[in-house]
C-alpha cells in the first residue's frame, strides 16, 4: 500500500524521476499516513511531515490537493501533547465511497463503502444467473447499482468508482471473464462503465474468491499475515494471503482450490474435469447430498425449485435436528475439503485457513470433519486453532472488491486531484 513506500528524496528512495513523478509518489505517501492511521486518529500536517521525513511546507501543500480533491478533510484542533500551536487533524472525507458488487451464480449483490472501508449500504437480489447471458445479468446489477448511487446521493455521499466480483477466472485490464463454469460463461466481455457510469475512478473486475480473501486482511481484527482462504458457494474458490497480500501467480489465477481433483474417478466437475472439490463440497452437491433439495442446476426450470437461502435454512434446520443424511453430507464435504486443502498447504508452507461462504455458515458441523481429515493427511500443520471463520461472512466479496478500489485510490491520489 502507499503508506509503505518512503518519502522522494531520502535515503532508501533511488534516483527520482520528473518533478510530476515526484508530486504524484508524495501524494500516494500522504494519503497512506492518513488512510492508515486507523479509526478516531487523525494526524495533523506535523505528525505526517514527521513520518515520511517529508518538509512540513511539501506537507502543506500535497494535503491542499488532496483536500481541493475531496478526498481528506480537516477535523477539529488536535492538541495530542505537540508543543507550539495546536494543530488541525485530518481524515479520508466521509462524503466519499465506492461500490462493491457481486455477481454470483444464484444472486448478484452490491455494497456502498466509505473510504475508511465501513459497510454503508448492502443489497443482495437472489436471481438465476446460471446460464444467463452476462449482459441480462449485468443490467439487473447496474439496476441495482443505480439504487444504491441514489441512496447514497440522496445522503451527500459522491460513488467515486466501482469494483465487480465474478466467481471465475477474469482478467481485469481487459474486463473479460475467462472462464466462469458455474455460470456457463467463456471469455465474456463485460461492459464495465455500463455498471457504475460517470464516475473518475471507473469499474474494474476482480475474481470472487480474490475479493473475498482479501476483505478477510482488511477486517480480521488479528491472525497471521498468512493463510489459505477457501470461498464456498454453488462453487468453490480459494485467495492465497502472504505475507498480508495476496497473492494470484504469474497470470492472476492461483488459488483454484475448488478445482483440485480429490476423487480421480469421481463425478464430471463444470470445468471440464471430473472429480474436483466442488463436485463434492460445492453448494449444490452439499444440498443433494442432504436431500434438503432438488438438483436446482437440473430442475432450473421447475418454478417449485427452492431458492438458495431457502435451501441453507433447510440444511441448516436438518443439521440442528441431528438429521443423519444432512451431518453425513456436510461430514463428506469436510473430509474432502481437507483433502484439497491438505495438499495445498503442504505446497505453499502455510499453516492457517479462514472458511468463508457457506463453509463459514456450516463451520459447527464442517470444522470437525475438515479438522479429521487434516490430521489425516497434513498432520501437525494446520492444527484446529488455526482454522477460523470469515470476519466479514456474505459481504466478504462486495468488501473486498470495494476495498481494491480505495487501495488503488490510495496508491494513485492524481487520479483525483489532478
Amino acid at each position: 500500500m502507499a503508506g509503505s513506500a518512503t518519502a522522494a528524496g531520502s535515503p532508501e528512495q533511488g534516483t527520482p524521476g520528473s518533478m510530476g513523478d515526484v508530486r504524484r509518489a508524495n501524494l500516494a505517501l500522504v494519503l497512506g499516513r492518513i488512510a492508515k492511521a486507523g479509526a478516531g486518529t487523525h494526524l495533523t500536517r506535523a505528525q505526517i511531515a514527521v513520518s515520511t521525513r517529508l518538509t512540513k511546507a511539501s506537507v502543506s501543500s500535497l494535503v491542499l490537493d488532496l483536500i481541493d480533491a475531496g478526498i481528506i478533510r480537516e477535523i477539529g484542533l488536535k492538541p495530542q501533547g505537540e508543543r507550539g500551536r495546536p494543530g488541525v487533524g485530518l481524515e479520508l472525507n466521509p462524503a466519499n465511497a465506492v461500490l462493491g458488487m457481486e455477481i454470483n451464480v444464484d444472486y448478484i449483490s452490491a455494497g456502498l463503502t466509505d473510504l475508511a472501508g465501513n459497510l454503508l449500504l448492502q443489497e443482495v437480489r437472489e436471481r438465476d444467473n446460471r446460464g444467463t447471458a452476462p449482459a441480462a445479468v449485468a443490467a439487473a446489477l447496474a439496476r441495482l447499482a443505480a439504487e444504491l448511487r441514489d441512496a447514497a446521493r440522496a445522503r451527500g455521499i459522491r460513488v467515486l468508482g466501482g469494483g465487480l466480483a465474478v466467481p471465475g477466472l477474469v482478467d481485469p485490464k481487459s474486463g473479460t471473464v475467462i472462464a466462469a463454469p458455474n455460470l456457463g460463461w467463456n471469455n465474456e466481455s463485460l461492459d464495465l462503465p455500463a455498471l457504475v457510469p460517470n464516475v473518475p475512478l471507473g469499474t474494474t473486475l476482480f475474481n470472487e474468491a480474490n475479493a473475498a480473501a482479501l476483505a478477510e486482511v482488511r477486517y480480521r481484527p488479528a491472525g497471521d499475515a498468512d493463510f489459505l482462504f477457501v470461498s464456498g458457494e454453488v462453487g468453490v474458490g480459494g485467495g492465497l494471503v502472504i505475507g498480508s497480500e495476496l497473492f494470484t501467480g504469474p497470470h492472476g489465477h492461483a488459488g483454484e482450490l475448488g478445482h483440485v481433483v480429490v476423487q480421480p474417478e469421481g463425478a464430471a466437475c463444470s470445468c471440464g474435469g471430473r472429480g474436483c472439490l466442488e463436485t463434492v463440497a460445492g453448494q449444490d452437491a452439499i444440498f443433494v447430498a442432504a436431500g434438503v433439495t432438488t438438483n436446482r442446476q437440473q430442475n432450473a426450470q421447475l418454478s417449485a425449485a427452492p431458492s438458495r437461502s431457502e435451501s441453507l435454512a433447510q440444511l441448516l434446520a436438518a443439521l440442528a435436528a441431528g438429521d443423519a443424511d444432512a451431518l453425513d453430507a456436510v461430514a463428506r464435504a469436510g473430509h474432502y475439503l481437507g483433502v484439497a486443502v491438505a495438499s495445498t498447504v503442504r505446497l505453499l508452507n502455510i499453516s492457517s485457513v479462514v472458511l468463508g461462504g457457506h463453509f463459514a455458515i456450516l463451520g459447527e458441523w464442517i470444522t470437525p470433519a475438515l479438522s479429521q481429515s487434516l490430521a489425516t493427511y497434513a498432520p501437525g500443520i494446520v492444527l484446529p486453532g488455526s482454522i477460523s471463520l470469515s470476519a466479514v461472512g456474505q459481504a466478504g466479496a462486495v468488501l473486498g472488491a470495494a476495498g481494491s478500489v480505495v487501495r488503488a485510490l490510495v496508491e494513485a491520489p492524481h487520479r483525483l486531484s489532478s
